[in-house]
Order: structure tokens, then C-alpha cells, then sequence
């Protein structure tokens, strides 16, 4: 109120943390974990349009792969920016940084052994290549390509109409692009197939990446 300044301090160091971490190495490895579990751990990674029927497929595939015995944990895009991720906008960075947090995750539960389903709209090529990078020769893509004008007939939660009235911004597919994926080892639009055919094309596919039938 003075203008007169009224304390004053120094910085004498910064701490600099990624030079101060190292790898802690542990004796009981991902192999191991896999082993235990008698499974080869994968990221089921499912991306499109909101209302492409992501969530319901990959819900699906992992009840159906519960079912067959396997040890599973699916990571919903709304779940996770409810808890982990809750301090995330929409924004281009934040959903940057969402898909990468959960790369992590899905990496950390390969580690586990696990089975991991991640279900994300995940628009933008570079992050899906990044999430890719990370997690690794685990990582499967599968692209539900659902066409935009079937997912806006659906908008089962009312979102495209409140994007259509300019009350979400960066809405992805109206305000906000989706970039097609480029070589996805798998795609699906859930359009031409019942759930349970759906379900079927995709333990089909994914078969040859757990090495093992699937009924």
C-alpha cells in the first residue's frame, strides 16, 4: 500500500528432479507378473468419436475377456478426468497431457501383468503416437470409425446438441478435429455390426496378439 517493499528474499538453489531420480530396478519383473497370471499383458487402446461406441464395445470385450479367465482393468476417458486427470481442461495441451498420463498408467499395469482397455477419444495422431511409444509393442490400436453423422443421431449423453448450440467448446468433431488413424491394427464401425458381433470381430482380432482362442 506503501509501495515499500516489504520483504525481500533469495533463491540460493533450485532443486532439479530428473536429475535427482534414478530407475529403482525390482526383482519381480513384468515377465514374471505375466507368468503368474498365464497372459500376455496388452493395451487394448479404443479411439473415435464420442458416440462411436467405444466405452459400450470395450466394455464388452472385457467382460468377454473376464469371462475366458484373464485379468483385466479398463481405463473410461470420463472415469479417469473424474479422478486422476480431474484437473485437466479441454484445451489442445490438457488433452495432450491426459492421453499421456494415461499411456503411463496402461504402461504400469502392463508391468502388473494386466490386460488394460483404455477407452479414449484420443483425437490427435501425435498423442496416440505417443501413447504408443511409451507403452510399447503392447500397445494395440483399435479404431472404432464410427461416422460422425451416426454418433450425432445417437448423442447419448445430449452433447453434440449443446456443441451444436456453441455451449462446449472444443468439441471434438463439430469445434475441435479428430485426426483419422493412420494404421490402426484394428477398425470397426459399430454401425454395420450388433454389439455382440461387434464383440466377436474385435476377440477375433485381438487374438493373435494374446496368443490364445477365444470362445
Amino acid at each position: 500500500m506503501t509501495n515499500v517493499t516489504a520483504n525481500c528474499e533469495s533463491i540460493h538453489h533450485s532443486l532439479h528432479s530428473s536429475a535427482n531420480i534414478v530407475w529403482q530396478e525390482t526383482d519381480i519383473t513384468r515377465e514374471i507378473r505375466s507368468q503368474q497370471k498365464g497372459q500376455q499383458p496388452l493395451t487394448l487402446w479404443f479411439t473415435g468419436l464420442s458416440g462411436s461406441g467405444k466405452s459400450t464395445l470395450a466394455n464388452e470385450v472385457e467382460k468377454r475377456l473376464l469371462f475366458n479367465g484373464n485379468h483385466t482393468m479398463l481405463l473410461d476417458g470420463d472415469n479417469i478426468r473424474l479422478g486422476l486427470n480431474k484437473n485437466l481442461g479441454f484445451e489442445e495441451s490438457d488433452r495432450v497431457e491426459n492421453i499421456r498420463r494415461v499411456a503411463e498408467a496402461a504402461k504400469l499395469m502392463n508391468d502388473a501383468g494386466l490386460i488394460t482397455l483404455a477407452s479414449f477419444i484420443s483425437p490427435y495422431e501425435k498423442d496416440r503416437q505417443n501413447a504408443r511409444d511409451i507403452i510399447g509393442k503392447e500397445y494395440i490400436e483399435i479404431y472404432v470409425s464410427t461416422p460422425l453423422a451416426e454418433c450425432e443421431r445417437r448423442d447419448v449423453k445430449g452433447l453434440y446438441k449443446k456443441a451444436r448450440r456453441g455451449e462446449i467448446p472444443n468439441f471434438t468433431g463439430i469445434s475441435s478435429l479428430y485426426e483419422v488413424p493412420k494404421n490402426p491394427e484394428i477398425e470397426i464401425d459399430t454401425s454395420q455390426y450388433s454389439l455382440d458381433d461387434a464383440t466377436n470381430y474385435v476377440m477375433k482380432k485381438i487374438a493373435q496378439y494374446l496368443k490364445r482362442d477365444y470362445k
